[in-house]
């Protein structure tokens, strides 16, 4: 998990602000919740430089994130605001904060799973069904997204769940429906 840094009191102020912009897939959360502004450097007494790492490289919501910090830093007096992308260390859903997991939930996605230890995420490829000797399909393996633990539901809390698309309304989010509630949610994956 990387930590968002900011060395002077109002360093830490626009970093505040940078932070507070809703990110443009998901208003439910902050850029700093989301865990991608990075830091904040002061370059003069109204220019201010904003670290920020994207989700996934190709992140189609970049320059959308980009102008609304710069819209927010300028209103609150920088004149000069570059929003400068950095790719290192990469993104990772262990930078989504507590609070974001928790808005994610509420807001009825599944926040993506904490793993124990930081390193590669396995990924294994797999039926999302498969077809029993009696003929009837089966979520495989019920609850589980490929490789890992269960997706509880965040409506009801039931591990019960299957995956019905590897992507939903953005790359970053699968399909998912509860077998116990019968409602569908999307699952934040784990990167």
């Amino acid at each position: 998990m990387v930590t968002a840094t900011a060395a002077t009191p109002l360093e830490s102020e626009l970093l505040r602000l940078a932070g507070s912009v809703p990110d443009p897939e998901l208003p439910v959360l902050t850029l700093l919740e989301l865990g991608v502004v990075r830091s904040v450097h002061l370059r003069g007494a109204d220019a201010v430089e904003v670290e920020m790492t994207p989700t996934y490289t190709g992140c189609p919501a970049i320059e959308a994130m980009s102008l609304d910090i710069e819209r927010v830093l300028r209103e609150h007096g920088m004149r000069e605001v570059t929003v400068r992308t950095v790719l290192s260390p990469a993104w990772s859903t262990d930078d989504i904060t507590d609070e974001g997991r928790r808005k994610l939930r509420e807001f009825g996605i599944a926040p993506p799973r904490v793993r124990a230890a930081s390193g590669p995420v396995p990924l294994e490829l797999g039926a999302t069904r498969t077809l029993a000797a009696d003929g009837e399909r089966t979520a495989a393996p019920a609850g589980h997204a490929p490789g890992s633990g269960p997706v509880p539901c965040p409506h009801c809390g039931s591990d019960d769940t299957e995956l019905l698309s590897r992507f939903s309304s953005t790359a970053c989010k699968a399909l998912r429906r509860c077998l116990a509630c019968r409602e569908p949610f999307d699952h934040f994956k784990e990167v």
